[in-house]
């Protein structure tokens, strides 16, 4: 199994890093007839500058599985590029985790734009903006008012969803959040504890879907496709790139009325640690995040999730997989 995975993740990492060379190509033709091949292979990997290294810092998390991962994906990423790196993982939720960055506890931390433009920025559901584009420039433009800087997304979207068994989908006739409608008196809402009070999560699901469950219980993150399994939730919200879905069989209702935002993810860093470190930082994040695409995010979080590996080697694993380091 761990060689099957590492097998495809290899297979998706070449696939993400060759149409993300794409758009260079017309670039590239530009040039003479003889190219500088000798720094093609250097290039491709992060480079160490002696210089970064009085730069200190410290990257933080959310506090689950792809948080980590992504955050401990950046930290070796920049320690690479010779910056004084360290971790401080699993901070919390998203309120926290801004706690803590603007607090300067830590110097950056992954955040989904979608996540910010509702909890952080006071945007409702309805004028929540469908273009991904739109939603980081609207997202940038919040942080910056706090003197953040939100470095450019990666590919990957991973939004909320709402889940259920197939045997509840078939049992209700669900295909769309809006099915749930009749039904929801009838059924048990499962969602991470901050879901009570998130407009993408319970609040939004009743202010615009006007579903009444029957009740709503909080569980930790990493247990919310335990009790859908088991019977305990008869709906659970998780996230598009759990890997857990695919392989229990879950349906993912389709967001009808489009309540669910976009969810790239920003790296968000402090203004003045974007000042002291100088252009490497940027550039490595942006080498870092060219990889990641929905499959790829998927496939680190199985490592974790389904083959109980940690978020550390699985961070080290993306970075030699993907060339980016030896």
């Amino acid at each position: 199994m761990r060689k099957h995975r590492w097998l495809m993740l290899l297979a998706l990492l070449v696939a993400a890093l060759a149409v993300a060379g794409c758009g260079d190509d017309n670039d590239s033709s530009s040039d003479s007839g003889s190219a500088d091949t000798s720094s093609d292979t250097s290039s491709s990997q992060i480079q160490k500058n002696d210089k970064n290294s009085s730069t200190k810092v410290t990257m933080g998390s959310k506090n689950f599985t792809e948080q980590k991962v992504l955050g401990e994906i950046y930290a070796q990423a920049l320690a690479a590029a010779g910056y004084d790196v360290s971790t401080q993982l699993n901070l919390g939720d998203e309120k926290t985790a801004l706690k803590a960055l603007e607090g300067g506890d830590i110097s950056a931390y992954p955040e989904y734009t979608g996540t910010a433009l509702l909890s952080f920025f006071g945007v409702t559901a309805d004028k929540l903006p469908n273009d991904e584009t739109k939603a980081y420039e609207e997202a940038k433009a919040g942080f910056a008012k706090k003197n953040l800087t939100a470095l450019p997304p990666t590919p990957f979207v991973s939004s909320n969803e709402v889940a259920v068994t197939k045997e509840t989908a078939d049992k209700y006739s669900l295909q769309k959040i809006s099915d749930l409608k009749p039904v929801a008196g009838k059924l048990t809402l499962y969602g991470s504890p901050e879901c009570r009070q998130r407009l993408d999560c319970l609040l939004g699901l009743e202010q615009v879907y006007g579903l009444k469950f029957k009740k709503f219980v909080p569980v930790d993150i990493a247990l919310r496709h335990e009790v859908l399994k088991k019977g305990q939730a008869d709906v659970s919200i998780v996230f598009t790139t759990d890997p857990q879905n695919k392989r229990e069989g879950f349906v993912l209702l389709e967001d009808d009325k489009g309540m669910f935002p976009p969810y790239n993810s920003t790296l968000v860093v402090r203004n003045d640690v974007i000042d002291k470190a100088g252009p490497d930082l940027a550039k490595t994040v942006e080498m870092v995040n060219k990889g990641l695409t929905d499959e790829v995010m998927q496939e680190l979080n199985a490592r974790v999730d389904l083959d109980k590996s940690t978020p550390k080697d699985v961070a080290g694993q993306y970075l030699q997989e993907s060339g980016l380091t030896g």
